[in-house]
């Protein structure tokens, strides 16, 4: 498994959320730092989520060690781009890519992903909705 990137905290003195590469794959990504990390498998709906709750922004500050650059969630969005069956929606993604790697402004990539995510009914969930769940369902577990 590779270093976790955290994208933030879902509460101020809570679990940082996050991705981390394993066995080729992106998956969500939750700890404390006085707790092991855990992590669970991620659609692309939730990489999305990711990555659109990273640029909008309305996290806690997450843990500076492990802290997820523009660099790493382009990676991230390219990873489903180059995954995506869908011609229109890897159009769209791709066009995600190319607003992180060319510094666009936010709400540009935000619109970019979200426009991106938009494309099935079940990524309709508001994102950081959709990342408390996961990430508190994957903190109660043993």
């Amino acid at each position: 498994m590779d270093a976790p990137c955290a994208i933030g905290r879902l509460d101020r003195d809570g679990p940082w959320v996050g991705f981390t590469m394993a066995e080729g794959r992106y998956h969500l990504a939750v700890g404390r730092e006085e707790e092991s990390i855990r992590t669970d498998a991620a659609d692309d709906g939730l990489l999305l989520a990711l990555a659109i709750a990273y640029f909008e922004d309305t996290l806690e500050e997450p843990p500076p060690p492990i802290e997820a650059t523009h660099a790493d969630l382009s990676r991230l969005v390219r990873n489903v781009a180059e995954r995506e069956a869908d011609p229109v929606r890897r159009r769209l993604l791709g066009e995600a890519v190319d607003s992180i790697d060319d510094g666009l402004a936010v709400d540009e990539v935000i619109g970019r992903l979200v426009t991106a995510r938009s494309r099935t009914a079940a990524e309709q969930a508001d994102p950081l909705d959709l990342l408390r769940e996961r990430a508190e369902a994957l903190m109660r577990r043993p």
